[in-house]
């Protein structure tokens, strides 16, 4: 075969396997059974080279014999490297099992448990059950029929999402197993996006009776049927787009504001002396918390109350500098190394303290999931005028709906209002 043929045969091939989702396999899978999904791809890529050939040299053109061995030769041959790419898989799980959250309050907790015990070739070691409801064996064993023991598999049962969020990072946990109905409830809903906050691959396990044959994907856990969940599925070029243009812009704005981040820096210090920067603990991506920079414009009498007081906009304690540093957003500046060190994002939801954090987790519905999308300098909420003493439930709501609808262009439409609005004297 002519190597300019290769082309249009990897490229379509690349194109159609990507579009079955072979490049994101399901739970536990086998090579044999994606035959389905890569004959069709493999096919029309050899259709594609056929048709090439016979334009370029009609004499030449492929038969319909030789057309099908290359079909077969073509699947064959990926079922072989996919066959020995998910054999290895299997072998490092088996030694390197990743940290695993049991999510859900039924029966079927235990038996999944039992069942990542009994079989490592999953790749998945529990380390804890973030209960959404009374787990049948919590306060003791279940009787017979249930397939475990809960003294066999001693896990902690986590019922607060500030607990299920230390557990995953104290643990490093990649994956959660999620059980009960095939629709969650509201506190089911919330706990995954919190896992899927945190980065965990969020796996769906639960017997399907009744349904329709041939509806379930052949990849199952000891014969519960898995599905992947996505909360905030995402283009995959969208990350990197988002992480790019933070960088490229809080690079180019640390070098252009230099003079104003020193002039700034030389008024704090004569009109408040030393200690220019302000550093305060704040809540960001996936509740993990983070150290915020800002230009000081008071100084807190004991750290308790930079840590819980709400507002310091009338306080007579800031100064006239702090007053103009903070009506002007100035104050702000020092983010932009908190961007540029990946805290933070230009755009996102505003971050938040973690006193605050937890007092309106239960009181705003939808406020824990502002923290699926990096926290920002800016943000739909603030260029709407929603800062500082602003209602705390229509500034989650904005945040939730730019996550919801979020777009790279989306981010530069929102730097650009922020831009305009600079210096109106809106800071809070």
């Amino acid at each position: 075969m002519a190597p300019w043929l290769l082309v249009p045969l990897v490229v379509c091939l690349v194109a159609v396997v990507r579009r079955q989702g072979l490049y994101r396999p399901g739970f536990a899978p086998a090579a044999f059974d994606e035959v389905p999904a890569l004959a069709p791809a493999a096919a029309s890529a050899w259709g594609l080279v056929a048709v090439a050939a016979a334009a370029r040299a009609p004499g030449r053109a492929f038969g319909w014999a030789e057309l099908l061995t290359a079909v077969a030769v073509t699947v064959l041959g990926q079922c072989m490297l996919r066959a020995l790419v998910y054999g290895a898989r299997r072998r490092h799980a088996r030694l390197h099992p990743g940290s695993t959250l049991i999510v859900g309050g039924d029966a079927a907790v235990r038996q999944v448990v039992a069942v990542l015990h009994a079989h490592p070739e999953y790749g998945m070691h529990p380390v804890g059950i973030a209960a959404t409801g009374q787990v049948p064996g919590q306060e003791q064993g279940p009787g017979p029929g249930h397939g475990t023991a809960p003294d066999d598999f001693p896990l902690p049962v986590l019922t607060g999402h500030g607990d299920i969020t230390r557990a995953v990072i104290q643990n490093s946990v990649r994956y959660a197993v999620v059980t009960g109905p095939r629709t969650p409830d509201a506190r089911t809903t919330a706990t995954v996006r919190l896992l899927a906050a945190q980065g965990a691959c969020v796996w769906q396990v639960g017997p399907t009776p009744g349904g329709r044959p041939g509806t379930v994907a052949p990849g199952h856990l000891w014969g519960f049927a898995c599905r992947r969940l996505d909360p905030y599925p995402r283009p995959p070029h969208g990350r990197w787009g988002k992480r790019a243009l933070d960088v490229v812009l809080a690079s180019a704005a640390l070098l252009a504001l230099a003079p104003v981040l020193a002039v700034c820096a030389l008024a704090v210090r004569l009109a408040d002396g030393p200690g220019v920067l302000f550093r305060q603990e704040r809540i960001g991506l996936g509740g993990r918390p983070f150290t915020l920079l800002k230009f000081r414009t008071l100084r807190p009498s004991d750290p308790g109350e930079s840590a819980t007081r709400w507002s310091i906009a009338h306080d007579r304690r800031v100064s006239g500098v702090g007053r103009l540093l903070r009506r002007t957003s100035l104050d702000e500046l020092p983010q932009f190394w908190n961007v540029l060190r990946g805290d933070m994002s230009l755009v996102g939801p505003r971050p938040e303290r973690p006193f605050f954090v937890e007092q309106f987790s239960q009181t705003h519905p939808g406020y824990r999931d502002r923290h699926r999308m990096p926290v920002g300098i800016t943000g739909l909420a603030q260029v709407h005028g929603l800062r500082g003493d602003t209602s705390i439930a229509d500034r989650a709501r904005f945040d939730n709906h730019y996550i919801d609808s979020w777009s790279l262009w989306q981010d530069v439409r929102i730097l650009l209002r922020t831009a305009t609005s600079l210096f109106r004297f809106g800071g809070s």
